[in-house]
Order: structure tokens, then C-alpha cells, then sequence
């Protein structure tokens, strides 16, 4: 039986959501990634609010190969996060591999001082 790469990753994306969930001490930060763009979403599931959102889609910072557009992008939400007061959160990599762009966007969240 052979799956398509949308259905593959609904599949992970499911398993991982089973285990992760967002609270208001310690929320989800979510990211989605399209051809062109990346996204990233600091969710408190519990009331299922999205508290911080950043992206590279109109943001002048970001500019470059698109690994150095996550990077900026993770930065950027790590310090919107602090500045919220939320220190901490749980990496949602939403079905894709840890690799690459979603890898960016984490280590450069976690060099901006949020804890994941």
C-alpha cells in the first residue's frame, strides 16, 4: 500500500500530537512550512488560543536561503516569547522531519532563550 507525502506526514503529524500537548505554563510552539514560507505558532492548547505567531512571509529581516529565513524566523519567536513572559515550550514539528529548516527555526528558538 503506498502513501502519498501528505498522507505520510498527517500520520506522524497524528502519533506526535497524541503525546503533545500545549498548557498555559508550558504551550506548543507549532511550526508549518510551505515551499516558499515558514511558520511558527506558540499555541496554549488548553484554551486553544494561538499567544505568539511569526513568520517569513512579509518579514524584511529574513532574507537569504530559506534555512537562514527559518533561523531568523526562530529568533524572532523566541524573543516575542520571552517578551510574553513564556520561557519554556513543547516542539511540535507538525509531521516533518527534524531536519533542515525545522531544525533551523528550533536551535536558533533555543539560542534566542527559549527552553524547548
Amino acid at each position: 500500500m503506498a502513501f502519498s507525502k501528505i498522507t505520510r506526514r498527517a500520520k506522524i503529524k497524528r502519533r506526535i500530537r497524541k503525546k503533545i500537548t500545549g498548557t498555559s505554563l508550558m504551550p506548543r510552539l507549532s511550526v508549518f512550512r510551505s515551499n516558499k514560507q515558514i511558520y511558527a505558532q506558540i499555541i496554549d492548547d488548553s484554551t486553544g488560543k494561538t499567544l505568539i505567531s511569526a513568520t517569513s512571509f512579509n518579514n524584511k529581516t529574513a532574507k537569504g536561503t530559506k534555512i537562514e529565513q527559518a533561523a531568523v524566523v526562530g529568533k524572532e519567536v523566541a524573543e516575542k516569547a520571552i517578551k510574553a513572559g513564556i520561557e519554556k515550550a513543547v516542539f511540535d514539528r507538525n509531521g516533518y522531519l527534524y531536519h533542515g529548516r525545522v531544525k533551523s527555526l528550533a536551535d536558533s528558538a533555543r539560542e534566542g532563550g527559549l527552553k524547548l
